[in-house]
C-alpha cells in the first residue's frame, strides 16, 4: 500500500489545513511573483483568442447577413416585388431615395462582361442593397454593363429590377 492510502482522514485534514498554510507563510514570497506571472500570462493568452474569435465571428456574420439579404430580395422578387433600401453608408453616386416597391422585371441573360469594366469598385464584393445604393449616379452605359454583367453572373433580382427601373423599362 501506497503512504497516501494508510493515511486517516485526519492526516489529510491536518495537511489541509494546518501544514499547508504554514508552508504557503514561509514559501509565499518566493512563489507568489511566480504564480502572478503565470495568471498574467493566461490572461493575456485568454484575451488573444477571445480577441480573435470576435473577429471571426464578426466576419462570419457579415457573410450570413449578406447571403440573407440576397435570399430575401431573391424571395421578393418571387412574390413579384423587389425592396430598394435607403442607403446605409451614403456614397456621392447613390441617392437618397427613400424605401420603394417597384415590379421586378426578367433581364434575358446575355454574356456579360468583364468586372473591370463596371463603374462600380469591388463590384463583386458588394451586397445587392450596396449596389443598388451606387446606381443612380451611373450612365446608361453603365447601366447596361452593370445589367449584362449580373444578369451572366449572379443573377440578383433587386440590382437587375433596379437597372431595369432607371433605365426606364
Amino acid at each position: 500500500m501506497t503512504e497516501s492510502s494508510e493515511r486517516s482522514p485526519v492526516d489529510h485534514a491536518m495537511d489541509l489545513l494546518v501544514y499547508a498554510p504554514i508552508g504557503l507563510l514561509f514559501e509565499g514570497s518566493s512563489i507568489l511573483p511566480q504564480l502572478v506571472e503565470k495568471g498574467r500570462s493566461q490572461v493575456s493568452m485568454a484575451r488573444m483568442i477571445g480577441k480573435f474569435a470576435v473577429s471571426q465571428g464578426r466576419s462570419e456574420a457579415v457573410k450570413v447577413a449578406g447571403k440573407l439579404q440576397d435570399q430575401a430580395a431573391g424571395v421578393l422578387g418571387l412574390v413579384g416585388d423587389t425592396l430598394v433600401p435607403v442607403p446605409a453608408p451614403p456614397s456621392p453616386a447613390a441617392s437618397e431615395a427613400p424605401v420603394a416597391r417597384v415590379p421586378s422585371t426578367p433581364v434575358a441573360t446575355e454574356p456579360g462582361g468583364d468586372v473591370g469594366d463596371l463603374a462600380i469598385p469591388d463590384y463583386d464584393g458588394l451586397s445587392a442593397s450596396q449596389v443598388v445604393a451606387r446606381l443612380a449616379g451611373l450612365a446608361p452605359d453603365e447601366l447596361d454593363a452593370v445589367r449584362r454583367y449580373e444578369a451572366a453572373g449572379r443573377g440578383r433580382k433587386t440590382i437587375l429590377s433596379k437597372v431595369a427601373q432607371l433605365q426606364g423599362g
